[in-house]
Protein backbone atom coordinates (compact mmCIF):
# COMPACT_ATOMS: atom_id res chain seq x y z
CA UNK A 1 0.00 0.00 0.00
CA UNK A 2 0.87 3.59 -0.37
CA UNK A 3 2.92 5.15 1.90
CA UNK A 4 3.10 9.02 2.47
CA UNK A 5 4.75 11.35 -0.32
CA UNK A 6 7.68 12.52 1.79
CA UNK A 7 10.55 10.61 1.86
CA UNK A 8 13.39 10.27 3.69
CA UNK A 9 16.93 10.95 1.63
CA UNK A 10 18.51 7.56 2.64
CA UNK A 11 16.58 4.64 3.75
CA UNK A 12 16.76 3.81 7.40
CA UNK A 13 18.54 0.38 8.84
CA UNK A 14 16.18 0.46 11.96
CA UNK A 15 14.84 -3.37 12.66
CA UNK A 16 12.59 -3.13 15.31
CA UNK A 17 9.01 -4.51 14.12
CA UNK A 18 10.10 -8.32 12.86
CA UNK A 19 7.97 -7.33 9.87
CA UNK A 20 9.64 -6.54 7.05
CA UNK A 21 6.76 -4.15 5.55
CA UNK A 22 6.51 -2.42 8.35
CA UNK A 23 10.30 -2.43 8.83
CA UNK A 24 10.38 -0.61 5.31
CA UNK A 25 7.71 1.93 6.13
CA UNK A 26 9.05 3.51 9.46
CA UNK A 27 12.67 3.35 7.29
CA UNK A 28 11.93 5.00 4.40
CA UNK A 29 8.95 7.35 5.53
CA UNK A 30 9.72 10.40 7.58
CA UNK A 31 5.84 10.42 9.25
CA UNK A 32 6.02 6.89 10.09
CA UNK A 33 9.15 7.25 11.74
CA UNK A 34 8.04 10.14 13.71
CA UNK A 35 4.62 7.86 14.68
CA UNK A 36 6.44 5.24 15.16
CA UNK A 37 8.70 7.14 18.04
CA UNK A 38 5.91 8.64 19.36
CA UNK A 39 3.98 5.40 20.14
CA UNK A 40 7.22 4.05 21.66
CA UNK A 41 6.19 4.25 25.57
CA UNK A 42 4.60 1.57 27.74
CA UNK A 43 4.37 -0.89 24.74
CA UNK A 44 6.82 -3.03 23.47
CA UNK A 45 9.27 -1.23 20.87
CA UNK A 46 7.84 -3.45 18.09
CA UNK A 47 4.09 -3.26 18.78
CA UNK A 48 5.12 0.92 18.59
CA UNK A 49 6.92 0.89 15.22
CA UNK A 50 4.13 -1.25 14.07
CA UNK A 51 1.30 1.31 14.24
CA UNK A 52 2.55 3.04 11.58
CA UNK A 53 2.01 0.45 9.14
CA UNK A 54 -1.52 -0.68 10.86
CA UNK A 55 -2.54 3.30 10.12
CA UNK A 56 -1.56 2.34 6.32
CA UNK A 57 -3.17 -0.81 6.19
CA UNK A 58 -6.39 0.93 7.73
CA UNK A 59 -6.25 3.84 5.83
CA UNK A 60 -4.54 3.22 2.95
CA UNK A 61 -1.53 5.18 3.55
CA UNK A 62 -0.16 7.83 5.51
CA UNK A 63 -0.69 11.38 4.69
CA UNK A 64 -0.33 14.43 7.27
CA UNK A 65 -2.72 16.56 6.03
CA UNK A 66 -5.63 13.73 5.68
CA UNK A 67 -4.76 12.47 9.29
CA UNK A 68 -5.18 16.12 10.98
CA UNK A 69 -8.37 16.77 8.78
CA UNK A 70 -9.99 13.62 10.10
CA UNK A 71 -13.23 13.35 12.48
CA UNK A 72 -11.30 12.48 15.25
CA UNK A 73 -14.10 9.70 16.60
CA UNK A 74 -13.49 8.06 12.80
CA UNK A 75 -9.47 8.58 13.51
CA UNK A 76 -9.93 7.34 17.19
CA UNK A 77 -12.16 4.44 15.62
CA UNK A 78 -9.55 3.49 13.68
CA UNK A 79 -6.12 3.51 16.26
CA UNK A 80 -8.96 1.47 18.61
CA UNK A 81 -9.22 -1.07 15.92
CA UNK A 82 -7.97 -4.93 16.84
CA UNK A 83 -5.41 -4.97 17.40
CA UNK A 84 -5.26 -1.51 18.45
CA UNK A 85 -1.64 0.86 17.70
CA UNK A 86 -1.40 0.85 21.06
CA UNK A 87 -2.10 0.21 24.79
CA UNK A 88 -4.40 3.55 25.15
CA UNK A 89 -5.25 4.13 21.74
CA UNK A 90 -7.71 7.03 22.25
CA UNK A 91 -4.96 8.98 23.89
CA UNK A 92 -2.50 8.46 21.13
CA UNK A 93 -4.90 9.17 18.39
CA UNK A 94 -4.94 12.36 19.43
CA UNK A 95 -1.51 12.95 19.89
CA UNK A 96 -1.03 11.31 16.28
CA UNK A 97 -3.70 14.11 14.78
CA UNK A 98 -1.76 16.91 16.83
CA UNK A 99 1.62 15.73 15.60
CA UNK A 100 -0.22 15.83 11.60
CA UNK A 101 -1.40 18.99 12.62
CA UNK A 102 2.28 20.78 13.60
CA UNK A 103 3.65 18.93 10.56
CA UNK A 104 1.00 20.45 8.38
CA UNK A 105 1.41 24.19 9.67
CA UNK A 106 4.99 24.28 10.01
CA UNK A 107 6.04 21.49 7.34
CA UNK A 108 4.00 21.86 4.50
CA UNK A 109 2.98 18.56 5.46
CA UNK A 110 6.87 17.30 4.71
CA UNK A 111 7.24 15.20 8.30
CA UNK A 112 11.10 15.19 6.53
CA UNK A 113 11.61 18.67 6.21
CA UNK A 114 12.28 18.47 10.00
CA UNK A 115 15.55 16.93 9.84
CA UNK A 116 16.72 16.78 5.91
CA UNK A 117 16.87 20.63 5.24
CA UNK A 118 20.28 20.83 6.51
CA UNK A 119 19.14 22.33 9.27
CA UNK A 120 21.83 22.50 12.69
CA UNK A 121 21.52 20.09 15.23
CA UNK A 122 19.93 22.41 17.60
CA UNK A 123 17.39 23.31 15.04
CA UNK A 124 16.42 19.89 14.50
CA UNK A 125 15.99 18.94 17.87
CA UNK A 126 14.18 22.17 18.99
CA UNK A 127 11.38 20.92 15.95
CA UNK A 128 11.15 17.63 17.56
CA UNK A 129 11.16 18.85 20.73
CA UNK A 130 7.99 21.10 19.60
CA UNK A 131 5.88 18.07 18.35
CA UNK A 132 3.69 16.58 20.88
CA UNK A 133 4.53 13.65 22.55
CA UNK A 134 8.22 14.51 22.26
CA UNK A 135 9.88 15.69 25.38
CA UNK A 136 13.61 15.50 25.86
CA UNK A 137 14.21 11.93 26.37
CA UNK A 138 12.32 11.41 23.11
CA UNK A 139 13.87 13.93 21.23
CA UNK A 140 17.26 13.00 22.06
CA UNK A 141 16.93 9.20 20.99
CA UNK A 142 15.11 10.35 17.71
CA UNK A 143 17.85 12.74 17.09
CA UNK A 144 20.19 9.24 17.84
CA UNK A 145 18.35 7.69 15.21
CA UNK A 146 18.31 9.85 12.82
CA UNK A 147 22.36 9.60 12.71
CA UNK A 148 22.99 6.46 13.37
CA UNK A 149 20.37 4.93 11.45
CA UNK A 150 20.24 7.40 8.95
CA UNK A 151 23.17 8.84 8.34
CA UNK A 152 21.78 12.68 9.57
CA UNK A 153 24.65 13.92 10.97
CA UNK A 154 24.76 17.75 11.57
CA UNK A 155 27.63 18.56 13.53
CA UNK A 156 26.88 18.33 17.16
CA UNK A 157 23.87 15.78 17.35
CA UNK A 158 25.97 13.98 19.87
CA UNK A 159 25.50 17.10 22.10
CA UNK A 160 21.86 16.89 21.01
CA UNK A 161 21.50 12.82 21.55
CA UNK A 162 23.05 13.03 24.87
CA UNK A 163 23.77 9.89 26.14
CA UNK A 164 22.10 7.75 23.32
CA UNK A 165 24.89 8.89 21.23
CA UNK A 166 27.34 6.61 22.78
CA UNK A 167 27.95 2.80 21.52
CA UNK A 168 25.98 1.69 24.51
CA UNK A 169 23.08 -0.65 23.28
CA UNK A 170 20.46 1.44 25.30
CA UNK A 171 17.38 2.72 22.40
CA UNK A 172 15.53 2.07 19.67
CA UNK A 173 18.34 3.75 17.65
CA UNK A 174 20.94 0.71 18.53
CA UNK A 175 18.47 -1.61 16.88
CA UNK A 176 19.24 -2.86 13.19
CA UNK A 177 18.53 -6.50 13.99
CA UNK A 178 16.60 -8.66 15.75
CA UNK A 179 20.16 -9.75 17.84
CA UNK A 180 20.53 -5.90 18.35
CA UNK A 181 16.81 -6.10 19.44
CA UNK A 182 17.74 -8.66 22.23
CA UNK A 183 20.71 -7.20 23.42
CA UNK A 184 18.99 -3.81 23.57
CA UNK A 185 16.21 -5.31 25.56
CA UNK A 186 18.41 -6.85 28.22
CA UNK A 187 20.20 -3.85 28.56
CA UNK A 188 17.04 -1.99 29.65
CA UNK A 189 16.12 -5.12 31.44
CA UNK A 190 19.85 -4.96 33.28
CA UNK A 191 19.51 -1.03 33.92
CA UNK A 192 16.07 -1.54 35.31
CA UNK A 193 16.99 -4.25 38.03
CA UNK A 194 19.41 -1.75 39.36
CA UNK A 195 17.35 1.00 39.46
CA UNK A 196 19.04 2.62 36.80
CA UNK A 197 17.43 4.57 33.35
CA UNK A 198 18.36 4.68 29.93
CA UNK A 199 20.30 7.53 30.20
CA UNK A 200 22.49 6.59 33.21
Amino acid sequence: MAASRAQAPTPGTLAVTGDPDADLLVNSDPLALLIGMLLDQQVPMEWAFRGPWTLVERLGSLDASAIAAMDPERFEATCREKPAIHRFPASMAKRIQDLCEVVVAEHAGDAGAIWNDGASSEDVAARLRSLPGYGPEKTRIFVAILAKRFGVTPEGWESAAGPFADDVPRSVADIDSPQALTTVRAWKKAQKARGRTKQD
